[in-house]
């Protein structure tokens, strides 16, 4: 007779199990490219809700293929984000390292004026290097606001042979955003790639303080990674934290616990018992997600009859994904390109996209 045997109930793969540091997510690595054309690798947005559409099953090798088939999918709402700096990394023997940057004028206001409090929320995250002592900055490119463009700029070219990296500091126009309680803007880091050096920072140069949409990032058809918080539970029992096994009815006292937590000669736990505790709110990384529409709202309707759940009405550029993401509505979501990206996908063709209720009338 063969030996009974089960897979490990609980992925110990995600632990700790523990509360995010904040509702966005900071995203460490962006993918290598070998393209010569400079392009920003990711941006934000913010989750209103899902739908459902019809579209055309274009894959040859699949049993629905040719035909109409339904797809459950996410609206995210992405309204323009402003360039504010330009950053350069070098590699040193503790990793790579902010070697400057070069700040923008964040006093102008954005489009309709919904950014003057932009200013404000920078204030006091510029040209941290004028109150060093001089033998502090020595050997390190100054970080400058606007009124010295050229000459920042110049200074980062001339160290372009030490730097590894260029990125951008961008932030996001919560004010736009109608169904979110926040309006302060969101500051955070977006990969840059493609060309060499001194490519990127001559982009950067251009777009300093000026504003980018999603349309500038990706295309229709992409498949990006989505980064963001999951929707938190708070603290549960075993059972629902790692889908444990209830015990006998017969059991002493309790089924919805672990039925032995370690030897009574050492009196110790280990960490791979499964215990109670943080259930959701945790940060993760949603791999390959399909991009099936970048539309705006006066080109096609998206918000459904009485808004949506929690969110409300979609006003600015939004973007449809297959399937479904991490998060409640309303919780900013951050994309980037693909890091482990699938081959040629057949094309899109939605035929049908539901605008139906969702108050379950």
């Amino acid at each position: 007779m063969a030996d009974k045997s089960k897979p490990r109930r609980g992925s110990m793969g995600y632990s700790p199990r523990k509360r995010a540091v904040r509702q966005f997510p900071r995203i460490s690595s962006w993918p290598n490219s070998e393209s010569s054309e400079v392009k920003v690798q990711g941006f934000a947005g913010w989750k209103a809700g899902m739908t459902h559409i019809l579209m055309r099953d274009n894959n040859p090798h699949s049993t629905s293929a040719g035909q109409e088939i339904r797809k459950a999918v996410t609206v995210v709402e992405t309204p323009p984000m402003k360039v504010l700096a330009v950053r350069g990394y070098r590699n040193t023997p503790y990793g790579m390292q902010t070697a400057g940057e070069v700040w923008s004028n964040t006093s102008e206001s954005g489009p309709d004026g919904l950014m003057p409090r932009l200013a404000n929320d920078t204030r006091g995250k510029r040209d941290i290097d004028e109150g060093r002592k001089p033998e502090k900055r020595a050997g390190r490119i100054p970080l400058r606001n606007g009124d010295n463009l050229e000459q920042s700029f110049n200074a980062l070219k001339n160290e372009s042979s030490n730097l590894c990296e260029i990125r951008l500091i961008v932030a996001t126009q919560p004010a736009l955003v109608k169904s979110i309680p926040s309006k302060t803007p969101e500051i955070m880091e977006v990969g840059l790639v493609g060309g060499d050096i001194n490519d990127k920072l001559d982009w950067a140069k251009d777009r300093l303080g000026d504003f980018i949409s999603v349309e500038d990032v990706f295309e229709v058809g992409n498949t990006v990674d989505v980064v963001g918080v999951t929707k938190g539970k708070g603290w549960q029992g075993s059972i629902k934290r790692w889908g444990i096994k209830l015990l006998s009815h017969k059991n002493s006292k309790r089924r919805r616990q672990g039925g032995n937590m370690g030897d009574f000669g050492t009196a110790y736990v280990r960490k791979t018992i499964r215990q109670a505790g943080q259930v959701g709110y945790h940060k993760r990384t949603e791999l390959n997600k399909r991009i099936l529409r970048l539309s705006n709202p006066e080109e096609s309707e998206i918000t459904p009859a009485g808004g949506f759940l929690h969110y409300g009405e979609v006003n600015n550029p939004y973007v449809i994904f297959q399937g479904s993401l991490p998060g409640p509505a309303k919780r900013m979501l951050r994309f980037r390109e693909s890091i482990r990206p699938k081959p040629d996908q057949p094309e899109i063709e939605i035929t049908y996209l539901s605008t139906s209720s969702k108050q379950g009338v």
